[in-house]
């Protein structure tokens, strides 16, 4: 049996029990005896003895004066399962967001940490409100004294809404498909713009490559937007946040983005 087969089946082993994933669960935060895992657990003694025999003998788990420890490995295991575990419900819980959408631009480590998202919410637009999502986002960008963004498209209120924060002292860096290059520019407030370009408060790369996802990252929140899977952009729908780990997600992506479009 080679290693991988043996990973393999040690993932399964504790995968297939939600036992043996709970017991994990509390020696992680706090090696116990079988007594003190029963009562924190409330699962039956019997249960928890028999699962603790199994864990101990395909080296899981080790007992030290009576108390249970989880070894270095399985705790990676056990890591691991649970960011799997959080990255499907998070997937079935946004199944609108994700579904039938183009994901190729984002990153293996952007897709790896796909629970970092999981404080965000979809802003969906209705009939009532049709312009919800490009709302949400113009509010925080015009909230907002640093802005790093990727428009696919020009939208007509964006020169007007970059003229706006730089005209208010702030900063923003811009990827953009080089066919809109010109007409950003061209439609934003001339002094305003070379001042800033000047003082190095806006940073525009244009890009050849095509762009297949809407991002914009403010200072305190996210907005991310996703092309069809027939090639055109999904108005109806952001995923948005404010948490810090859904605004370093983001980030980190734009700068592999970044990376890897700007030659």
């Amino acid at each position: 049996m080679n290693f991988q087969n043996e990973i393999n089946n040690d993932i399964k082993f504790l995968a297939q029990s939600e036992i043996r994933l709970k017991i994990l669960s509390e020696l992680n935060e706090h090696p116990d005896n079988i007594r003190g895992i029963v009562k924190r657990t409330e699962i039956t003694y019997s249960s928890v003895s028999s699962n603790l025999s199994k864990l101990e003998h395909n080296n899981h788990i080790q007992k030290i004066d009576n108390k249970y420890y989880v070894n270095p490995i399985t705790e990676i295991y056990y890591t691991a399962l649970m960011d799997f575990k959080k990255s499907v419900e998070l997937i079935n819980n946004y199944n609108s967001f994700w579904a039938k959408h183009n994901i190729d631009q984002l990153s293996v480590e952007s897709i790896k940490r796909l629970t970092d998202l999981k404080d965000s919410k979809i802003v969906e637009t209705t009939i009532i409100d049709i312009y919800k999502t490009h709302n949400t986002t113009k509010h925080q960008l015009l909230e907002s004294k640093s802005v790093k963004a990727i428009f696919p498209f020009l939208h007509p209120e964006h020169p007007e809404m970059i003229e706006t924060i730089l005209e208010n002292d702030g900063t923003l860096e811009l990827i953009i498909p080089h066919s809109i290059y010109k007409a950003l520019l061209f439609n934003i407030n001339t002094n305003v713009r070379k001042n800033a370009i000047k003082k190095r408060k806006l940073k525009i790369y244009p890009v050849d490559d095509d762009l297949n996802i809407y991002l914009t990252i403010c200072d305190e929140t996210m907005s991310l937007g996703l092309f069809k899977n027939d090639g055109s952009f999904d108005q109806n729908r952001i995923l948005t946040s404010d948490s810090q780990k859904s605004h370093q997600w983001a980030l980190d992506l734009f700068n592999t983005i970044k990376h890897d479009v700007i030659k």
